[in-house]
Protein backbone atom coordinates (compact mmCIF):
# COMPACT_ATOMS: atom_id res chain seq x y z
CA UNK A 1 0.00 0.00 0.00
CA UNK A 2 1.25 3.48 -0.87
CA UNK A 3 1.35 6.03 1.96
CA UNK A 4 2.60 9.57 2.40
CA UNK A 5 6.34 9.79 1.73
CA UNK A 6 6.51 6.14 0.59
CA UNK A 7 8.90 6.91 -2.26
CA UNK A 8 10.95 9.41 -0.22
CA UNK A 9 11.26 6.85 2.58
CA UNK A 10 12.61 4.31 0.12
CA UNK A 11 15.44 6.65 -0.86
CA UNK A 12 16.05 7.69 2.75
CA UNK A 13 16.15 4.11 4.03
CA UNK A 14 18.68 3.19 1.36
CA UNK A 15 20.91 6.06 2.53
CA UNK A 16 20.57 4.92 6.14
CA UNK A 17 21.48 1.31 5.44
CA UNK A 18 24.16 1.81 2.78
CA UNK A 19 25.71 5.25 3.33
CA UNK A 20 25.28 5.58 7.08
CA UNK A 21 25.55 2.02 8.44
CA UNK A 22 27.44 0.24 5.64
CA UNK A 23 25.35 -2.90 6.21
CA UNK A 24 27.01 -6.01 4.77
CA UNK A 25 25.43 -9.31 3.65
CA UNK A 26 24.95 -11.68 6.57
CA UNK A 27 25.09 -9.05 9.30
CA UNK A 28 22.38 -9.02 11.95
CA UNK A 29 20.39 -5.79 11.90
CA UNK A 30 18.07 -4.99 14.82
CA UNK A 31 15.54 -2.17 14.47
CA UNK A 32 13.72 -1.19 17.68
CA UNK A 33 10.60 0.91 18.04
CA UNK A 34 8.14 1.32 20.88
CA UNK A 35 4.39 0.98 20.72
CA UNK A 36 3.65 4.69 20.19
CA UNK A 37 5.95 5.13 17.19
CA UNK A 38 4.95 5.19 13.50
CA UNK A 39 6.05 1.87 12.00
CA UNK A 40 6.47 3.17 8.43
CA UNK A 41 10.07 4.43 8.59
CA UNK A 42 11.22 1.35 10.54
CA UNK A 43 9.63 -0.89 7.93
CA UNK A 44 11.36 0.97 5.09
CA UNK A 45 14.74 0.66 6.82
CA UNK A 46 14.10 -3.05 7.45
CA UNK A 47 13.28 -3.59 3.78
CA UNK A 48 16.45 -1.80 2.69
CA UNK A 49 18.56 -3.88 5.08
CA UNK A 50 16.95 -7.07 3.78
CA UNK A 51 17.75 -6.00 0.23
CA UNK A 52 21.40 -5.58 1.28
CA UNK A 53 21.46 -9.22 2.36
CA UNK A 54 21.28 -8.63 6.12
CA UNK A 55 19.48 -10.78 8.66
CA UNK A 56 16.79 -8.40 9.89
CA UNK A 57 14.75 -8.25 13.08
CA UNK A 58 12.23 -5.51 13.94
CA UNK A 59 11.44 -5.33 17.68
CA UNK A 60 8.13 -3.53 18.36
CA UNK A 61 7.85 -3.36 22.12
CA UNK A 62 6.20 -1.80 25.17
CA UNK A 63 6.87 1.91 25.57
CA UNK A 64 9.28 2.63 28.48
CA UNK A 65 8.40 5.19 31.14
CA UNK A 66 11.51 7.32 30.60
CA UNK A 67 15.00 7.55 29.15
CA UNK A 68 18.22 5.93 30.21
CA UNK A 69 18.11 3.41 33.03
CA UNK A 70 14.57 4.59 33.71
CA UNK A 71 13.65 2.52 30.63
CA UNK A 72 15.02 -0.75 32.05
CA UNK A 73 11.93 -1.79 33.99
CA UNK A 74 9.60 -1.74 30.96
CA UNK A 75 11.99 -3.42 28.52
CA UNK A 76 11.19 -7.06 27.67
CA UNK A 77 13.92 -9.50 28.65
CA UNK A 78 14.06 -10.75 25.08
CA UNK A 79 14.86 -7.24 23.88
CA UNK A 80 17.54 -6.80 26.53
CA UNK A 81 19.15 -10.01 25.23
CA UNK A 82 18.89 -9.07 21.55
CA UNK A 83 20.44 -5.60 21.72
CA UNK A 84 24.02 -6.47 22.76
CA UNK A 85 24.41 -9.23 20.14
CA UNK A 86 23.33 -7.22 17.07
CA UNK A 87 25.91 -6.15 14.51
CA UNK A 88 23.84 -3.06 13.69
CA UNK A 89 21.18 -1.60 16.00
CA UNK A 90 19.01 1.19 14.60
CA UNK A 91 16.86 2.74 17.32
CA UNK A 92 13.60 4.29 16.23
CA UNK A 93 12.00 4.77 19.65
CA UNK A 94 9.93 7.65 20.96
CA UNK A 95 11.17 6.90 24.48
CA UNK A 96 14.85 6.35 23.80
CA UNK A 97 16.70 3.26 24.97
CA UNK A 98 19.81 5.43 24.82
CA UNK A 99 21.78 5.23 28.12
CA UNK A 100 19.77 2.18 29.29
CA UNK A 101 21.59 -0.86 30.67
CA UNK A 102 21.40 -2.86 27.38
CA UNK A 103 22.70 0.24 25.56
CA UNK A 104 25.70 0.35 27.87
CA UNK A 105 26.30 -3.36 27.22
CA UNK A 106 26.08 -2.88 23.46
CA UNK A 107 28.52 0.03 23.58
CA UNK A 108 30.99 -2.05 25.58
CA UNK A 109 30.93 -5.20 23.47
CA UNK A 110 33.29 -3.99 20.74
CA UNK A 111 30.86 -5.19 18.07
CA UNK A 112 27.59 -3.27 17.81
CA UNK A 113 27.19 -0.26 15.53
CA UNK A 114 24.35 1.76 17.08
CA UNK A 115 22.43 4.51 15.27
CA UNK A 116 19.55 6.38 16.93
CA UNK A 117 16.91 8.44 15.13
CA UNK A 118 14.26 8.79 17.81
CA UNK A 119 10.74 8.64 16.43
CA UNK A 120 11.26 11.06 13.55
CA UNK A 121 8.19 11.24 11.33
CA UNK A 122 8.29 10.32 7.65
CA UNK A 123 8.57 14.00 6.77
CA UNK A 124 11.29 14.68 9.36
CA UNK A 125 13.40 11.72 8.30
CA UNK A 126 13.09 12.82 4.68
CA UNK A 127 14.07 16.42 5.51
CA UNK A 128 16.89 15.54 7.87
CA UNK A 129 18.39 12.60 5.96
CA UNK A 130 16.88 11.92 2.54
CA UNK A 131 17.11 15.45 1.13
CA UNK A 132 20.65 16.23 2.38
CA UNK A 133 23.81 16.05 0.29
CA UNK A 134 25.73 13.83 2.70
CA UNK A 135 29.14 14.57 1.20
CA UNK A 136 28.78 18.35 1.58
CA UNK A 137 27.20 18.03 5.03
CA UNK A 138 30.06 15.85 6.21
CA UNK A 139 32.58 18.33 4.82
CA UNK A 140 30.96 21.16 6.80
CA UNK A 141 30.84 19.17 10.01
CA UNK A 142 34.46 18.06 9.72
CA UNK A 143 35.61 21.65 9.25
CA UNK A 144 33.65 22.80 12.32
CA UNK A 145 34.80 19.79 14.36
CA UNK A 146 38.45 20.50 13.49
CA UNK A 147 38.03 24.07 14.77
CA UNK A 148 36.52 22.92 18.06
CA UNK A 149 39.24 20.29 18.49
CA UNK A 150 41.83 23.08 18.38
CA UNK A 151 39.82 25.40 20.63
CA UNK A 152 40.80 26.20 24.21
CA UNK A 153 38.39 28.83 25.52
CA UNK A 154 34.87 29.14 24.08
CA UNK A 155 31.85 31.32 24.76
CA UNK A 156 28.23 31.07 23.61
CA UNK A 157 25.44 33.64 23.77
CA UNK A 158 21.86 33.86 22.51
CA UNK A 159 19.30 36.65 22.12
CA UNK A 160 17.24 34.95 24.88
CA UNK A 161 20.00 35.55 27.44
CA UNK A 162 22.41 32.62 27.32
CA UNK A 163 25.96 33.70 28.16
CA UNK A 164 28.15 30.74 29.05
CA UNK A 165 31.87 30.15 28.77
CA UNK A 166 34.12 27.14 29.26
CA UNK A 167 37.46 25.52 28.53
CA UNK A 168 37.93 22.38 26.44
CA UNK A 169 40.08 19.39 27.30
CA UNK A 170 42.11 18.42 24.20
CA UNK A 171 42.20 14.80 25.39
CA UNK A 172 38.40 14.47 25.21
CA UNK A 173 36.68 13.48 21.95
CA UNK A 174 34.66 15.85 19.79
CA UNK A 175 31.69 13.77 18.65
CA UNK A 176 31.04 14.65 15.02
CA UNK A 177 27.64 13.13 14.29
CA UNK A 178 28.19 12.67 10.56
CA UNK A 179 26.34 9.32 10.56
CA UNK A 180 29.26 7.16 9.50
CA UNK A 181 28.47 4.05 11.56
CA UNK A 182 31.21 1.98 9.99
CA UNK A 183 32.80 0.63 13.18
CA UNK A 184 31.49 -0.31 16.66
CA UNK A 185 30.15 2.59 18.70
CA UNK A 186 27.28 5.05 19.09
CA UNK A 187 26.11 7.24 16.22
CA UNK A 188 23.34 9.82 16.04
CA UNK A 189 21.29 11.67 13.43
CA UNK A 190 23.52 13.71 11.14
CA UNK A 191 23.91 17.43 11.83
CA UNK A 192 25.29 17.68 15.37
CA UNK A 193 28.70 18.09 16.99
CA UNK A 194 28.97 17.49 20.74
CA UNK A 195 31.56 17.25 23.49
CA UNK A 196 32.12 17.55 27.23
CA UNK A 197 34.07 20.68 28.26
CA UNK A 198 36.10 20.62 31.47
CA UNK A 199 33.22 20.61 33.92
CA UNK A 200 34.55 23.02 36.55
CA UNK A 201 35.19 25.66 33.85
CA UNK A 202 31.54 25.84 32.72
CA UNK A 203 30.18 29.07 34.16
CA UNK A 204 27.42 31.52 33.30
CA UNK A 205 23.79 31.45 32.21
CA UNK A 206 21.97 28.98 29.96
CA UNK A 207 18.52 29.94 28.69
CA UNK A 208 16.47 27.19 27.07
CA UNK A 209 14.11 28.89 24.62
CA UNK A 210 13.54 26.10 22.11
CA UNK A 211 12.40 22.86 23.72
CA UNK A 212 13.07 20.62 26.70
CA UNK A 213 13.18 16.83 26.73
CA UNK A 214 13.57 14.68 29.82
CA UNK A 215 11.41 11.68 28.98
CA UNK A 216 8.05 10.70 30.48
CA UNK A 217 6.33 13.58 32.26
CA UNK A 218 9.33 15.82 31.53
CA UNK A 219 8.81 15.62 27.77
CA UNK A 220 7.84 19.28 27.57
CA UNK A 221 8.44 19.75 23.85
CA UNK A 222 8.44 23.31 22.49
CA UNK A 223 8.65 25.72 25.40
CA UNK A 224 6.06 28.42 26.03
CA UNK A 225 8.48 30.44 28.18
CA UNK A 226 12.28 30.44 28.54
CA UNK A 227 13.92 28.41 31.28
CA UNK A 228 16.97 30.12 32.81
CA UNK A 229 19.72 28.05 34.42
CA UNK A 230 22.53 29.56 36.48
CA UNK A 231 25.63 27.40 36.20
CA UNK A 232 28.70 27.42 38.44
CA UNK A 233 31.60 25.03 37.91
CA UNK A 234 29.51 22.78 35.69
CA UNK A 235 26.56 22.45 38.04
CA UNK A 236 23.12 24.05 37.89
CA UNK A 237 22.64 26.12 41.04
CA UNK A 238 19.37 27.86 40.15
CA UNK A 239 16.40 27.42 37.79
CA UNK A 240 14.25 30.47 37.03
CA UNK A 241 11.27 31.29 34.82
CA UNK A 242 7.57 30.59 34.59
CA UNK A 243 5.53 27.45 35.15
CA UNK A 244 7.72 25.24 32.95
CA UNK A 245 10.84 26.36 34.79
CA UNK A 246 9.16 25.58 38.10
CA UNK A 247 8.23 22.14 36.78
CA UNK A 248 11.81 21.42 35.70
CA UNK A 249 13.14 22.65 39.03
CA UNK A 250 10.82 20.30 40.94
CA UNK A 251 11.48 17.43 38.52
CA UNK A 252 15.21 17.69 39.12
CA UNK A 253 14.69 17.96 42.88
CA UNK A 254 12.51 14.83 42.95
CA UNK A 255 15.44 12.64 41.95
CA UNK A 256 17.11 13.54 45.25
CA UNK A 257 20.40 13.05 43.44
CA UNK A 258 22.91 15.90 42.93
CA UNK A 259 24.17 14.28 39.71
CA UNK A 260 21.00 15.42 37.93
CA UNK A 261 22.28 19.01 38.19
CA UNK A 262 25.48 18.21 36.32
CA UNK A 263 26.11 19.72 32.88
CA UNK A 264 26.71 16.59 30.82
CA UNK A 265 27.65 18.05 27.42
CA UNK A 266 27.34 20.86 24.89
CA UNK A 267 26.20 20.11 21.34
CA UNK A 268 25.87 22.35 18.27
CA UNK A 269 23.16 21.84 15.64
CA UNK A 270 23.80 22.18 11.92
CA UNK A 271 21.27 20.10 9.98
CA UNK A 272 19.89 22.22 7.11
CA UNK A 273 16.60 20.30 7.07
CA UNK A 274 15.84 20.42 10.79
CA UNK A 275 13.03 22.55 12.21
CA UNK A 276 11.97 23.17 15.81
CA UNK A 277 9.31 20.52 16.32
CA UNK A 278 9.37 19.58 20.00
CA UNK A 279 11.10 16.30 19.18
CA UNK A 280 14.58 16.14 20.65
CA UNK A 281 16.23 14.23 17.80
CA UNK A 282 15.31 17.00 15.34
CA UNK A 283 15.45 20.03 17.67
CA UNK A 284 19.05 19.32 18.66
CA UNK A 285 20.04 19.71 15.02
CA UNK A 286 18.24 22.95 14.18
CA UNK A 287 20.76 25.10 12.34
CA UNK A 288 22.46 27.47 14.77
CA UNK A 289 20.97 25.91 17.91
CA UNK A 290 22.97 24.63 20.86
CA UNK A 291 22.04 21.89 23.32
CA UNK A 292 23.04 21.63 26.95
CA UNK A 293 22.49 18.19 28.47
CA UNK A 294 21.80 17.57 32.15
CA UNK A 295 22.35 14.49 34.29
CA UNK A 296 23.76 11.27 32.88
CA UNK A 297 27.00 11.83 30.98
CA UNK A 298 27.52 9.05 28.45
CA UNK A 299 30.89 7.28 28.52
CA UNK A 300 31.43 8.31 24.90
CA UNK A 301 32.13 11.86 26.15
CA UNK A 302 34.96 10.69 28.44
CA UNK A 303 33.99 13.44 30.88
CA UNK A 304 34.36 13.81 34.62
CA UNK A 305 30.74 13.46 35.78
CA UNK A 306 29.42 10.12 34.47
CA UNK A 307 26.44 8.32 35.99
CA UNK A 308 23.05 9.82 36.91
CA UNK A 309 19.45 8.52 37.10
CA UNK A 310 18.50 9.88 33.66
CA UNK A 311 19.34 12.55 31.08
CA UNK A 312 17.61 15.71 29.84
CA UNK A 313 18.33 18.11 26.98
CA UNK A 314 17.37 21.75 26.48
CA UNK A 315 17.63 23.77 23.28
CA UNK A 316 19.05 27.30 22.95
CA UNK A 317 18.16 28.90 19.62
CA UNK A 318 20.13 31.33 17.42
CA UNK A 319 23.48 30.88 19.14
CA UNK A 320 26.53 33.08 18.68
CA UNK A 321 29.69 30.99 19.06
CA UNK A 322 33.14 32.35 19.83
CA UNK A 323 36.32 30.31 19.72
CA UNK A 324 38.71 32.51 21.64
CA UNK A 325 38.02 35.95 20.17
CA UNK A 326 36.96 34.67 16.75
CA UNK A 327 33.23 34.67 16.01
CA UNK A 328 32.10 31.48 14.23
CA UNK A 329 28.34 32.05 14.13
CA UNK A 330 26.27 35.16 14.73
CA UNK A 331 22.81 34.41 16.17
CA UNK A 332 22.76 31.12 14.30
CA UNK A 333 24.16 32.36 11.00
CA UNK A 334 27.58 31.04 10.01
CA UNK A 335 30.02 33.94 9.60
CA UNK A 336 33.39 32.18 9.62
CA UNK A 337 34.64 32.55 6.00
CA UNK A 338 35.59 28.91 5.38
CA UNK A 339 32.46 27.49 6.98
CA UNK A 340 30.18 30.06 5.32
CA UNK A 341 31.24 28.89 1.86
CA UNK A 342 30.27 25.30 2.64
CA UNK A 343 27.07 26.39 4.38
CA UNK A 344 25.98 28.13 1.19
CA UNK A 345 26.28 24.80 -0.67
CA UNK A 346 23.80 23.43 1.87
CA UNK A 347 21.41 26.33 1.30
CA UNK A 348 22.27 28.09 4.59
Amino acid sequence: MFNRYSLELGKTAYKVVKDMCDVQPGESVLITLDSITDTGPAEAIAQAAEAMGAKVMVAWHSTPDGYGKAADARMPESLKAAIPVADVWIEYNNQWLLYSTPWLEALANGKTRYLVFGSLSREQLTRCVGNIDLAVQRRFQKAFTDMVAQAHEMRMTTPAGTDISFVNDPARPILNESCEAFKPGAYFLIGQIGWAPIEETINGTIVYDGSFTGGGEAELGILKEPIKLTVKKGKVVDVEGGSEARFVSQWLKNFNDPSMYHIAHISCGFNPGAKLSGMCAEDERVWGATVWGLGFQGPIFKGGFGDAPTHADGICLDTTIWIGREKITDEGRVVHPELALIARELGK
